[in-house]
């Protein structure tokens, strides 16, 4: 299989709760796997600090508390994870807007990968399954690791959407830095263009099932040529070639391929494409049962 070549600095944010633990163990699973350099950062948020200034008055102690105790949290959690993973952490604490704050660090260290559990008791919460998520996909171009269970081993069955837009040839690409052992299934929900119209225009089935044909035959050409250009190999991947709605046959798929990660694509080929796989990526985060890799770069 092929391996992470040069990998990027991986951030991983915690806000000290269970599914945050699994995020921050899985980013040093992968910062051992692949020699990446590993952050792990914690915000205080800022506007609730304020607020506590404000009930308690200035120069109350229980700012500088809370301050003290995130970091000693922040120590333990580093140094137990670089006791069982051997890596190298660096600890970040910051204050102020979560969202802002993630952003900034981002940036600052060019971080390949940002990595976030599913669900969180502070900060994190609403941060993958709401509005800020949602905030914080629009404004990064770093890929987004949403972890939900506790890391066992290296990611192994990789299902990785395809939607043939040019973030597709980045999805693959980013399964195989991030899933380096694993094996890839290349996934496409086709459907028959304004098939409803069609019936109800009069076509008969057996036109309509030509055309069905036609939809599978070239959506399985095209993932065909995706695999191709992607530079995979034989025994490396399999294509999965579905008719449907693509958010619930994803969740169908990632079962019966007895998935452990699913790849989407942040965008689509269109502004309405855009919103739909935006759709499809809620409904997969919101109802799906593996990791969740976003892809949030146009080219690989």
């Amino acid at each position: 299989m092929t391996s992470m070549t040069s990998p990027g600095p991986i951030l991983a944010a915690t806000d000290f709760s269970a599914p945050a633990r699994h995020a921050a163990e899985r980013a040093a699973h992968l910062a051992h796997e692949t020699g990446a350099p590993l952050t792990l950062m914690h915000v205080l948020p800022g506007a609730a600090l304020q607020e506590l200034r404000e009930w308690l008055g200035a120069g109350h102690p229980m700012a500088q508390q809370l301050r003290d105790e995130a970091d000693r949290h922040l120590g333990a959690l580093v140094a137990e994870l670089q006791t069982h993973r051997h890596v190298t952490i660096r600890p970040v604490q910051s204050t102020g807007s979560p969202l802002v704050e993630i952003g900034r660090e981002c940036e600052d260290q060019d971080a390949s990968l940002l990595v976030v559990g599913a669900r969180g008791a502070g900060f994190l919460r609403q941060l993958v399954l709401g509005t800020t998520s949602e905030r914080l996909l629009r404004r990064t171009r770093r890929p987004i690791l949403v972890v939900r269970h506790k890391p066992h081993e290296a990611y192994r069955r990789v299902l990785v959407a395809l939607d043939f837009s040019p973030w597709s040839a980045h999805a693959i690409a980013l399964a195989r830095r991030v899933a380096p052992q694993a094996r890839l299934l290349l996934f496409n929900a086709y459907q028959v263009p304004f098939e409803s119209k069609l019936r109800y225009a009069g076509v008969d089935a057996a036109t309509m099932d030509h055309y069905r044909q036609q939809a599978r035959a070239d959506a399985l050409q095209r993932v065909l040529s995706l695999a191709a250009s992607s530079g995979l190999k034989a025994g490396e991947w399999a294509p999965c070639i579905v008719e449907g709605d693509a958010s619930q046959s994803i969740l169908e798929q990632e079962q019966e391929g007895d998935c452990d990660l699913v790849v989407l694509g942040k965008h689509g080929r269109s502004a309405v494409d855009d919103m739909l796989l935006g759709s499809v990526s809620k409904h997969v985060l919101a109802e799906g049962s593996t990791d969740v890799l976003v892809s949030t770069a146009r080219e690989a």
